[in-house]
């Protein structure tokens, strides 16, 4: 409770000086400005668009963000899906990534009043970063990382927060390879590690952090982990993999440490589909979906 009212209370005070540009860009009156900047994203959906209600009525079903919202022949009206979108995920990790996306891709469709409420999404993970580093400055190292844990959980893809946390982690004794995947730090027996230039991390604990089936055969000593249409096989001791029955020559082979059986994570990774970032200086392995 202590650690959420002290980054509660910093947050407060860091964000209206460095989101001063963008809240400043609001005047007073931001209620009714609001409501404009919504009449403006109707008026501007509606255009053009002789089947308003029926598109009104579509829009206010479950919005995802796929390739028919965003993909190729729908640049003029793929923002109006993303504006849906943003609404149900604007404070969760996601939102820092469509308000970028949004930011450079649909800049032309926008209102200022939009883009000023992107900017302040988009620039959640800085101002939570910049709490941790005043957190950090006033010999409060624990809470500091409790609040750059939050920076990192704001944008999965800043690279730069990761680096922040890996290096207050150092210096609360958490030191050595460090794994996150989607923002959040898994749980697992055996610590990832550095074998022959690759890292090795925990096979199960990476699989159900992304969400999915992991099987062993005893008698095979291999392992398979299956997400969708997606089933990757690996042998115990082998460089021999499999991914959806093609064959896959490994650089380090998996291996069992002490009961755990750990696995080359970029390849693990990669053949599940999700993006992986390593961090050099302070060991980090970064890990997130693709959007």
């Amino acid at each position: 409770m202590k650690k959420k009212i002290a980054y509660l209370a910093i947050l407060a005070v860091l964000s209206s000086s460095m989101v001063g540009a963008a809240v400043s860009a609001k005047s007073d009156n931001a209620g009714s400005e609001d409501k404009q900047s919504k009449a403006v994203v109707e008026s501007t959906a509606n255009s053009g668009n002789g089947n308003s209600d029926k598109d009104d009525k579509a829009g206010k079903g479950n919005s995802s963000v796929t390739d028919s919202t965003y993909g190729p022949g729908q640049e003029a009206q793929g923002y109006k899906g993303l504006l849906n979108a943003i609404e149900n995920v604007k404070d969760k990790p996601a939102g820092a990534v469509l308000a970028d996306l949004l930011l450079t891709r649909y800049d032309f469709a926008l209102t200022d009043a939009m883009k000023t409420e992107l900017q302040a999404i988009q620039e959640k993970d800085a101002a939570l970063s910049a709490a941790a580093d005043l957190l950090d400055k006033k010999g409060n190292v624990n809470e500091a990382v409790y609040v750059q844990k939050e920076a990192v959980k704001a944008n999965v893809k800043n690279l730069d927060s990761y680096k922040k946390l890996g290096k207050l982690l150092d210096k609360v004794d958490k030191t050595g390879v460090k794994l996150y995947v989607n923002g959040e730090e898994p749980k697992f027996e055996v610590p990832p590690f550095i074998r022959d230039g690759s890292t090795l991390v925990p096979f199960r604990a990476i699989s159900e952090a992304l969400k999915a089936d992991v099987s062993w055969n005893p008698e095979e000593r291999s392992v398979t982990v299956t997400r969708g249409d997606i089933t990757v096989k690996l042998f115990i001791d082998s460089k021999t993999a499999y991914v959806n029955g093609q064959e896959i020559t490994l650089e380090v082979p998996a291996a069992i440490v002490e009961g755990s059986t750990v696995v080359p994570v970029r390849f693990v990774s990669e053949a599940l589909k999700a993006a992986v970032e390593w961090e050099a200086e302070t060991q980090f392995v970064v890990i997130y979906e693709q959007q």
